[in-house]
């Protein structure tokens, strides 16, 4: 999650008019490693067709066969002033903690290897795991975030992950309405496919040639792409 600092522990308040939102299971997974759950019926197309695009929606997203080099729209584009505070993943079946980072309260960024930002970038995460990751079936996301003064109507993330040109998993979340000036709070719920042996062993020797892109939509156009990339090496 761009734009975060690994975080201690200790809970924030919510602002007044914020709300928590219920646990997100993802609609739609797919990948060549796992079984699709539902058609992707999206055309398949090239980042550098979507480039000359004006306005992007998901059906464009869907159609791109490998991880973009390029970011396909510009920090001004999220008009709503959402703000990504808080990031934590946990394993659903033991309930320990993977990951926690949270957004510093000064300018200073905390350089802790547990994850590397991009703070120029302000858009990219790297993360470092340890093999067991790769073991895991379900793990939960959970994502604190801050809204402007403009409502979120249909807020929709859209999860793509890729080994080298392989796509591994693709994700897609509905966030729902969000009020103005608020705080939420929610958790995906991700359920992995399983990756074969070969493909689990090129992974970790492999780091950070697994990445991933997160595009958020509102009112199905594309407001936010963030970019990370991930090792799976940790503790070797």
């Amino acid at each position: 999650m761009s734009g975060l600092n690994r975080e201690a522990g200790k809970e924030e308040r919510k602002k007044s008019g914020g709300g928590v939102i219920n646990r997100l299971k993802t609609r739609r997974i797919q990948g060549k490693e796992g079984s699709v759950s539902g058609p992707c019926t999206a055309t398949p197309v090239m980042e550098q067709e979507l480039l000359g695009l004006n306005e992007l929606r998901p059906e464009h997203v869907l159609g791109l066969s490998r991880v973009t080099e390029n970011y396909l729209c510009k920090p001004e584009d999220n008009i709503y002033g959402i703000d990504f505070t808080r990031f934590k993943i946990r394993d659903l079946d033991t309930s320990s903690i993977l990951f926690e980072i949270s957004k510093p309260c000064t300018e200073q960024e905390d350089d802790d290897d547990g994850g590397q930002l991009d703070v120029s970038a302000g858009r990219f995460v790297r993360y470092q795991f340890t093999p067991a990751f790769l073991r895991l079936r379900r793990v939960g996301a959970t994502v604190e975030f801050t809204v402007g003064e403009k409502p979120l109507k249909s807020f929709r993330m859209i999860e793509r992950h890729f080994f080298r040109d392989r796509i591994l998993k693709s994700f897609d979340f509905d966030f729902g309405f969000c009020i103005p000036n608020s705080r939420n709070t929610c958790e995906h719920m991700y359920e992995f496919p399983p990756l074969s042996e070969d493909l689990v062993r090129l992974m970790i020797d492999n780091p950070y040639e697994t990445r991933s892109d997160s595009f958020y939509f509102v009112d199905n156009k594309l407001i936010m792409h963030n970019k990370a990339d991930y090792a799976y090496n940790g503790g070797q």
